[in-house]
């Protein structure tokens, strides 16, 4: 949702994050005071609203033509990558419900967990992701390697994770 799209509601409520009462933690989990949500359509809908901008990953709705964006606290992401699909090309699915390219150049491996690169914050790699991943990831004296159709990709190892809001 960028600045445009946003210019067309009547009014737009912006919750910060230090007052939001809900929370995703480092496995992409949603908390709330009463615990972690267990309804999968509330966990579902949750995702498919995480937006980024400037000043952090929110979830937004609009409800009667005003737009309620929601800061939420997150450890070092709220996109994750949960499966890999594979065809011509390698897709990840991410719990936005949206799908990226695999981009093996923009892989890192911080805190024994893979993630990529994105160009506001990276996609962590679920641990389903990893799993399926795993087929094609080989470890060398040199660190961990990625190997698809014949190319082989280092993996380089970051000791902090490149910072998001």
């Amino acid at each position: 949702m960028n600045k445009e799209m946003m210019q067309h509601y009547k009014k737009t409520i912006v919750i910060p994050k230090e007052d939001a009462v809900f929370w995703m933690d480092g496995n992409g989990r949603w908390w709330n005071r009463h615990g972690l949500f267990g309804h999968r359509g509330i966990i579902d809908h949750f995702n498919r609203s995480i937006r980024y901008d400037d000043s952090g990953f929110f979830v937004a709705q609009v409800r009667d033509g005003i737009l309620e964006k929601v800061y939420f606290r997150c450890e070092e992401t709220a996109v994750f990558a949960l499966d890999l699909l594979s065809k011509s090309t390698f897709k990840l699915v991410l719990n936005t419900g949206n799908q990226i390219d695999l981009e093996p150049g923009r892989l890192m491996i911080c805190n024994d967990r893979l993630y990529q690169r994105g160009k506001h914050y990276p996609v962590k790699f679920s641990e389903r992701a990893m799993m399926t991943i795993s087929g094609y990831l080989s470890e060398a004296g040199s660190g961990y390697h990625l190997s698809i159709d014949g190319d082989r990709y280092a993996i380089p190892e970051c000791e902090t994770l490149p910072a998001s809001h």
